[in-house]
């Protein structure tokens, strides 16, 4: 028996070694954080995850969401094999499925937004063995417009610039084309007074020779 304690520690103190060497599972979500969405619109709260274990019908989602003037955490959706919409409550018909776990998907659509969806969504993915990790979150912003950012200067910026290109172009087009039937005309108005003239040089030469004739009878 007491020869068998040395065996047993050994293997013990090995266990504990690979133990420690083994990589911690965690899911990684991965979310817009900042979103901002007109009022009376739908808009899509994006959530994507990674996981070292093969997504499987052990992985569920919840959705969550904080209201951002204080309150307790409501219920948004949760995924287990299927979706669960919420039966009652400020989301009830008007959150639906837009995830693809396949593809480490997610997401959710929330539909006719209020003033009051303003606040934190929390997406939380556990994918068994990896059910550690840290909660994605989205800070929604209902508006009554949306604010033109820099992005949206600078498309504005490139949409105009195309657009005074393209104008540009058609300027020049019909310009040369103007230019090249204004030449024309003015070939076609020469080559008309050579040949008037042309015919009035025959019409002299031939008066002059019926004169010439009349005058030698």
């Amino acid at each position: 028996m007491y020869g068998q304690s040395p065996t047993r520690a050994v293997l013990f103190l090995l266990g504990v070694q690979l133990t420690a060497l083994w990589p911690v599972a965690a899911v990684e979500i991965y979310t817009p954080r900042v979103l901002e969405a007109v009022n009376g619109t739908d808009v899509r709260l994006k959530c994507t995850f990674s996981s070292f274990a093969p997504v499987g019908d052990a992985l569920t989602v919840t959705w969550n969401f904080r209201p951002r003037d204080g309150g307790p955490e409501q219920f948004v959706f949760y995924y287990h094999v299927d979706p669960f919409k919420p039966m009652s409550g400020r989301f009830k018909d008007r959150v639906v499925w837009d995830g693809n776990p396949e593809r480490y998907d997610v997401s959710i659509l929330l539909w006719k937004l209020q003033f009051d969806d303003n606040g934190t969504y929390t997406c939380q993915v556990k994918n068994p063995p990896d059910v550690d990790g840290l909660i994605g979150e989205i800070q929604l912003s209902v508006v009554q417009t949306v604010r033109f950012s820099e992005i949206h200067f600078l498309a504005l910026a490139i949409g105009s610039a195309c657009a005074l290109m393209v104008i540009i172009v058609i300027v020049v087009v019909l310009f040369q084309h103007f230019r090249k039937k204004r030449r024309a005309e003015r070939a076609h108005k020469v080559v008309e007074i050579k040949s008037n003239f042309s015919c009035f040089c025959i019409e002299i030469q031939l008066i002059y020779t019926v004169v010439l004739v009349s005058g030698v009878k």
